[in-house]
C-alpha cells in the first residue's frame, strides 16, 4: 500500500517563473493510479491562506481567477472552492470530486486555473515574489474524505515587476570616522526589489564621503547593492541624492554624523516565513533583512504552535550564521502565541542560541512529545524563563497581548506599538496606567519574508512594516540585550528619521541602570542628564526636555507628551505661514482583536473652489479606490488598521469656500476660514476612529526641528516623558518614555 503510484500522479503547467500581479494560467493534469478512482472520491489543490493571490472562483466565466475542471472516462467532476477548507496554514482549498461514475488507472482529471476560454483574464498573481507560490496537490481514491497529499507538489516562482521606484538607504546617526554602508535597490510598484532596471548611478552628498564612488553601472548582485566602509570626518548631517542616467530618483539619509556615547542601529525583530504561517524561506528572510533591507539587526518571530524540533534547530543555526558582530545582528526567537484570555502574542528573544522553546501549545504538531515543556499562560511563560537570558515584547497581532494578564518587569521590556497590522498606541497608554516602565518598538509582523521592507500588498494588512532604532556603543548582541533593557529605542512606521530625547535636570538626580520596582538595589548614577527609556528619580519640579528631529520629509508636528496627556504640540511653522494647502486625514480601528480594519468609503467636496494639486498619503494598497474627481472633489475606498491616511489638497478658493466630507462612518463640513493649524476632529466610534482637517503651509516643511522646553512634574507617581513625530508624507516615530519619579 505504501507505492506512490496507487494513488495516482499529477503535473502542473507550466512552471516558468511569473510576474507579480500579473494574469496567468496553470493546467493540473491528475493521473489515477492502481488503485483507481471512486464515485464522490476526487482531488484537492491547497494554497496559503495568507497572500493576496486571486482566490479561485466557479461562477463567473467571464471574472479573473475563474476555475474549471475536467475528466476522461465516466461520471462528471464537481468543482467547489472553500477559503477556510483546510488546515492553517493550507486553508484555501479548491475540490474536484467526481460524480456519476469511477476513474480506472491511467485516466485524467484536469482542473485549468484562470481558465481564459470564456473571456477570464487569467488567475491573478500574487504582489509578492516569492521562491515558489505552491499548489499542494491531494487525491481521496476511495472516497472516504481524507484526501492524501501525492508524491509530486509543485511551486512557481513569483519575480518582481519592472522598476518604479528607487530606494536608498543610509544609517541614522553614526561617529565621525566610523565606517557606515549605503543600499541601493529599485522596487516593482509592490515593494519588490527588481532585477529589472540598469543605469550609470551618480550621487551629490551634502558632506564629503571617504569611499563614496562618483559614478557607476547598476549592477546589482541580487536584486540590490550595498557600498561598504564608507565614512565621514566632519560633523553635519549627510543627504546623498541619487541620480540615475542624469535624473533624480532618491535620496538617502538622513545620516547624522557626530560625536556622540551611541550610533544608531535599527532592526526589524518580527516576521516569520513559509516553514509556518508566512511564505519564502528562513534563509531568504535573513538575507532579506541584511542585504535588501540594509537592516542592522534582525530575529525570527515563528508562530510556536507550528514550530517542530527541526524547524526551531534550524532557525537557531541561521541566527549563529548570520549573527556577525560589528555587521550584522540575528537573534534566536519565537512568538509565543497564546489566545488573549490567557495573555495574548509576545515575542521571545533569546541572547544565545539552543535555548529550549515553551509554546502555548501544539495545536498544529503532530509529534507531541515536547507537550510537558509547553507555557500554556503567560504566567507559565514568565515562570519558565525567569533565569533565562531573554527579551519579552508584547505584539498586537491576531491575538492582541492582553497586558493586563500579566507582566514581568524583569523580561517584558517593550510593547510593539506598530507593525504591518496598523499603529496601536493604546499598548503603551494602557501600560502606563497600569504602572508599567516599558519602551516603544515597532516591527513589521511580515509574512512575505521581506523584514525591513515590509509592504502590506493587497491583503488584510493595512500599513508598511515598523522599524526600531536601538542606540548603543556597538554592533553586537550584548549591546542590543543592554539597549533592550534600558528602553534605549525608539519606533517608527518604517522610516529612518534620527530622533534624539533627552532631559535635563536642574539638581542631581538618581538615575537605574535596572527598574528599582522590579530588581532590589539595582545599579544607579549621580546624573543631570538622562536619554529617552532611562528611569529616574529627582526632587526637581520642574525638569527641561531637549527634543531633535532629522528627518528624511518634512516635519508636520511634534507632540510632547506625559503619559497620556499632551503638554504641548511643537511644529516648525507658525500661523502666519499657513497657506492653501488643507490636509484631510481618516484614522483608527474597529476594536482590538484580529478583525480591526476599518473600510473608510468616503468622499471630499469643496464648494467655490479648484484643486490645483492634490498628494496621498499612506495608500499602501494600490488598487484601492482614491482619487480626484472633476475639479473639486476627492473620493476613496480604503482600509485604516490603526493607522492614518488621507490627503493634502492645495486650492485655488474662494471666501465663501466650504469643505464638505461624507463617510460611511459620519460626515464633517466646515467653512475653509475656520481652518486653521489646529485639528478639526470628529470622533466616530470604534476604536480611535476619526476624521481630522487642518491647514498647513504651501511650501515643504522643515526636515530638522531642535527645541527645549520645561516640564512640570506631577508630585505622585511616574511622569513617562515621552515624544510623537509626525512627518509631512505620514510617516510616525514615538520615543521610549523617560520615567521621572519623585
Amino acid at each position: 500500500g505504501d507505492d506512490p503510484a496507487m494513488l495516482g500522479s499529477a503535473t502542473l503547467r507550466p512552471l516558468n517563473p511569473v510576474e507579480a500581479r500579473s494574469y496567468q494560467t496553470f493546467v493540473l493534469t491528475y493521473t489515477v493510479g492502481k488503485l483507481g478512482l471512486d464515485d464522490t472520491g476526487g482531488i484537492r489543490v491547497a494554497f496559503r491562506f495568507i497572500s493576496d493571490a486571486g482566490k479561485p472562483q466557479i461562477d463567473d466565466p467571464r471574472a479573473e481567477n475563474y476555475v474549471t475542471a475536467s475528466c476522461t472516462g465516466g461520471g462528471t467532476i464537481t468543482l467547489s472552492v472553500d477559503r477556510n477548507g483546510g488546515l492553517r496554514p493550507w486553508k484555501l482549498v479548491v475540490t474536484a470530486r467526481l460524480n456519476g461514475g469511477y476513474l480506472s488507472e491511467g485516466e485524467e482529471i484536469t482542473i485549468v486555473f484562470g481558465d481564459t476560454r470564456d473571456g477570464s483574464a487569467g488567475m491573478l498573481i500574487q504582489t509578492f515574489a516569492e521562491e515558489g507560490y505552491e499548489f499542494r496537490v491531494m487525491a481521496d481514491v476511495q472516497a472516504t474524505g481524507n484526501f492524501y497529499p501525492l508524491d509530486q507538489q509543485f511551486s512557481v516562482p513569483v519575480i518582481a515587476g519592472p522598476a518604479h521606484r528607487w530606494r536608498a538607504v543610509l544609517p541614522s546617526l553614526c561617529r565621525p570616522g566610523e565606517t557606515f554602508r549605503l543600499g541601493l535597490k529599485a522596487e516593482d510598484v509592490w515593494g519588490n526589489p527588481t532585477p529589472q532596471v540598469a543605469g550609470r548611478v551618480r550621487f551629490e552628498p551634502t558632506l564629503p564621503v571617504n569611499g563614496l564612488p562618483k559614478e557607476f553601472a547598476y549592477v546589482p548582485d541580487d536584486r540590490a547593492l550595498t557600498i561598504e566602509e564608507l565614512s565621514a570626518d566632519v560633523e553635519g548631517v549627510l543627504r546623498i541624492k541619487v541620480f540615475v542616467d542624469g535624473d533624480e530618483v532618491a535620496e538617502a539619509g538622513p545620516l547624522v554624523i557626530r560625536s556622540s556615547d551611541v550610533a544608531g542601529f535599527w532592526g526589524d525583530l518580527h516576521g516569520q516565513t513559509g516553514e509556518t504561517v508566512g511564505t519564502n524561506s528562513v534563509e531568504s528572510y535573513f538575507d532579506f533583512a541584511r542585504n535588501k533591507a540594509f537592516l542592522d539587526i534582525s530575529s525570527h518571530q515563528a508562530n510556536d504552535f507550528q514550530i517542530n524540533a527541526k524547524l526551531w534547530n534550524r532557525i537557531n543555526e541561521l541566527t549563529a550564521e548570520y549573527d556577525e558582530p560589528g555587521r550584522f545582528v540575528a537573534i534566536p526567537g519565537y512568538e509565543w502565541s497564546g489566545n488573549t484570555a490567557v495573555g495574548g502574542d509576545h515575542n521571545v528573544f533569546f541572547r544565545h542560541e539552543g535555548r529550549a522553546i515553551r509554546r502555548c501549545s501544539h495545536a498544529l504538531l503532530e509529534d507531541r512529545s515536547a507537550l510537558r515543556t509547553d507555557a500554556n499562560t503567560l504566567t507559565d511563560l514568565f515562570s519558565a524563563l525567569k533565569d533565562e537570558d531573554c527579551i519579552l515584547y508584547a505584539h498586537v497581532g491576531g491575538r492582541y497581548a492582553n497586558i493586563h494578564f500579566d507582566h514581568d518587569p524583569c523580561l517584558e521590556t517593550a510593547v510593539e506599538m506598530h507593525s504591518a497590522w496598523g499603529t496601536f498606541e493604546w499598548i503603551l497608554t494602557d501600560s502606563l496606567k497600569l504602572g508599567r516602565r516599558v519602551g516603544v518598538v515597532s516591527n513589521s509582523d511580515g509574512h512575505k519574508g521581506r523584514p525591513g521592507a515590509s509592504y502590506p500588498g493587497s491583503s488584510t494588512f493595512g500599513a508598511y512594516g515598523g522599524l526600531t532604532c536601538f542606540l548603543m556603543g556597538s554592533l553586537d548582541r550584548d549591546s542590543v540585550f543592554e539597549a533592550m533593557r534600558r528602553r534605549h529605542h525608539y519606533g517608527t512606521t518604517g522610516c529612518r528619521m534620527h530622533l534624539d530625547v533627552g532631559v535635563t535636570f536642574p539638581t542631581k538626580s538618581t538615575l537605574f541602570e535596572r527598574d528599582p520596582n522590579a530588581v532590589a538595589d539595582p545599579p544607579h548614577h549621580r546624573v543631570d542628564k538622562v536619554v529617552m527609556g532611562d528611569i529616574v528619580q529627582t526632587n526637581a519640579e520642574t525638569v527641561d526636555l531637549n527634543c531633535e528631529v532629522v528627518a528624511h520629509s518634512g516635519i508636520e508636528r511634534i507632540e510632547i507628551r506625559n503619559g497620556e496627556t499632551v503638554l504641548d504640540t511643537v511644529r516648525p511653522y507658525a500661523r502666519d505661514d499657513l497657506g492653501n494647502r488643507i490636509r484631510v486625514l481618516w484614522s483608527g480601528a474597529e476594536y482590538r482583536g484580529r478583525g480591526r480594519n476599518t473600510t473608510w468609503r468616503g468622499r471630499a467636496r469643496i464648494s467655490h473652489a479648484v484643486i490645483d494639486r492634490i498628494e496621498i498619503i499612506n495608500l499602501w494598497n494600490q488598487e484601492r479606490l482614491f482619487e480626484q474627481h472633476g475639479s473639486n472633489t476627492v473620493v476613496w475606498d480604503t482600509v485604516t488598521t490603526g493607522n492614518f491616511m488621507g490627503f493634502d489638497v492645495w486650492l485655488n478658493a474662494g471666501a465663501d469656500s466650504e469643505l464638505t466630507i461624507a463617510t460611511n462612518h459620519g460626515d464633517l463640513e466646515v467653512s475653509l476660514g475656520d481652518i486653521g493649524s489646529e485639528d478639526i476632529v470628529l470622533e466616530v466610534g470604534g476604536l480611535e476612529r476619526r476624521l481630522r482637517v487642518f491647514r498647513l503651509p504651501d511650501e515643504p516643511l522643515d526636515r530638522e526641528l531642535k527645541f527645549r522646553c520645561a516640564v512640570d512634574l506631577n508630585k505622585a507617581g511616574d511622569n513617562p516623558i515621552w515624544v510623537c513625530v509626525t512627518t509631512e508624507d505620514g510617516h510616525q516615530a514615538w520615543s521610549s518614555p523617560i520615567y521621572i519619579f519623585k
